[in-house]
């Protein structure tokens, strides 16, 4: 950090709870479902960094949900481990079963308590809701001593039924209460007032800690998350990356960098290791094949570049004058070394430390061979390029189908031809197709050695880097039945990019038919 402040010591500054719901919340997002593996990897990273609260999904949505956040909790070090359940006793239930092997579980149940929500979704009475909320409450705090009951929908709650609700709620026994928003509807100056007004006027809120949930519908989700810090919470509720349902959630990164930066006008600590911020946010994106934007504040490619002359002369003269932190302060390395085909092994080592990978010794050695591969074929290796083929081959480890060859007969004198080579649950085919074009070709492939029904909504390619000799990463995403998948793959030939993503999408999609979500959501 580099601006002066006259924040108050650490030891004087409130402690405030970081709860992640990348898990869960994040993996809602359409798209962004991950496998077993992958799930067990974020919750690593995210107890190793310090957040204090993992929530590791929706026990009762699935058998896989089930076993991921019972894997993850009796695998947990530091971090609570919750699970998100419904009012329905046999969500509870069934979230107790999946935490209990915690170090410290907790059972995180919502109930809606909107106007809007009650009549629609529920179709219930103001009284059976709060019916409703005492039982469900009652129901985890049998089970668990940390419980946390969230108003969903809380910003559009009357504020009269609110504050009933939440003394119901801390009356049960339930330590947390989460009044998200929902929807991304309120402001910021609203949100710190609803806190405030609450916290006032139920007797028994000096018994819990409250916490904020944002998604981020009008781009406030951080903002409104401060703001509720301002009214008195003491717990914040993000996503790596802000992934989340539709516009996404607060993130994390920019909460706890906000408060790390702004500790004069912002007087709370976390507990998080700031340094890793741009590693889980890397890990986050690789697995969910989602790409974070290049201006994203925090760990976007470009927060800590300069191209502009006046800021590049300002830079030389003293880093103060364009960056209010430093870049080593999230885990980025202002140094850009040169990697070529001349680079070995403890080089590119130590690249990947610096671009915030921590790979074992099979996966380093499967990312240096893919690298050498590609510096025989590009003269200049970039940090985007390594970044795209390490995140290309976390994406891979676990397929089921495997691109093995595809050669293309392309040209203005049709038709274009596609000879493609697979390997599918570890059996080797080959195929030939014709299309419309060599990338029509290319899936029509695809599309003959794995049948499937899946509609193609989105293709779309561009550059990673300058030049001729550019890596192509191609985007792709899958639509079937309702579930969306995305994937994006990365190489100098634009067709065996198109085809890398589409056959990734197509693992996705396999891994997406085995999910059963539940009817509602929470916040």
């Amino acid at each position: 950090m580099t601006t002066e402040n006259t924040a108050a010591p650490v030891s004087e500054r409130d402690r405030v709870i970081i709860f992640d719901t990348t898990l869960r919340d994040g993996e809602q997002c359409p798209g962004a479902s991950m496998t077993f593996e992958e799930k067990l990897q974020v919750a690593e990273l995210l107890d190793d960094m310090g957040v204090d609260v993992i929530e590791a999904g929706f026990p009762i949505a699935s058998v896989g949900d089930f076993e991921s956040v019972a894997e993850i909790a009796r695998r947990s070090k530091r971090a609570v481990i919750a699970g998100l359940s419904r009012a329905a006793l046999n969500d509870i239930d069934r979230c107790a079963e999946a935490v209990k092997h915690a170090k410290r579980g907790r059972i995180h149940t919502f109930l809606s308590t909107s106007p809007v929500h009650m009549k629609y979704k529920l179709q219930k009475q103001p009284h059976e809701v709060l019916e409703m909320i005492v039982a469900s409450v009652t129901r985890a705090r049998n089970h668990v001593e940390d419980v946390e009951w969230s108003s969903e929908d809380g910003t559009r709650t009357e504020i009269d039924f609110l504050c009933r609700c939440v003394e119901a709620a801390i009356k049960a026994g339930a330590s947390t209460i989460n009044i998200p928003d929902t929807v991304g509807y309120t402001t910021p100056a609203e949100y710190q007032a609803l806190f405030r007004t609450v916290r006032e006027r139920v007797p028994n809120s000096d018994k819990a800690v409250f916490s904020v949930h944002c998604h981020d519908d009008l781009g406030m989700a951080v903002a409104n998350s401060l703001a509720g810090l301002a009214g008195g919470a003491r717990q914040v509720e993000c996503t790596i990356n802000g992934i989340g349902e539709r516009a996404g959630n607060a993130a994390l990164e920019e909460i706890v960098m906000a408060i790390n930066v702004r500790s004069d006008v912002l007087p709370y600590a976390t507990g998080i290791e700031a340094t890793m911020l741009t590693r889980a946010s890397r890990l986050v994106s690789a697995v969910t094949s989602f790409p974070v934007q290049y201006n994203k504040a925090i760990v976007g490619r470009n927060a800590f570049a300069h191209e502009s002359g006046i800021h590049q002369d300002g830079m030389l003269k003293h880093t103060q004058t364009y960056e209010i932190m430093t870049p080593d302060s999230v885990g980025v390395s202002k140094t850009s070394l040169v990697m070529g085909k001349h680079s070995g092994r403890a080089a590119f080592r130590d690249k990947l430390k610096t671009l915030g990978y921590d790979l074992g010794e099979n996966a380093l050695n499967d990312a240096f061979t893919r690298f050498k591969d590609l510096a025989d074929r590009k003269k200049v290796i970039y940090d985007e390029d390594i970044e795209a083929l390490v995140d290309q081959g976390i994406a891979a480890a676990h397929d089921r189908i495997k691109l093995i060859s595809l050669s293309v007969i392309a040209g203005t004198r049709g038709p274009q031809r596609a000879t493609m080579k697979v390997e599918v649950d570890g059996r080797v085919q080959t195929e030939e197709a014709e299309g419309n074009g060599p990338v029509d070709a290319t899936f029509n492939c695809i599309k003959a050695l794995f049948p499937h029904t899946a509609k193609l909504e989105l293709y779309q390619v561009h550059a990673v880097t300058e030049g001729t000799d550019a890596q192509a990463e191609v985007s792709v995403r899958l639509e079937e039945e309702g579930k969306v998948v995305t994937a994006k793959a990365a190489d100098p030939d634009t067709l065996v990019a198109s085809a890398q993503a589409y056959i990734t999408a197509l693992n996705k999609l396999m891994v997406k038919r085995h999910s059963v979500n539940p009817q509602a959501a929470a916040g």
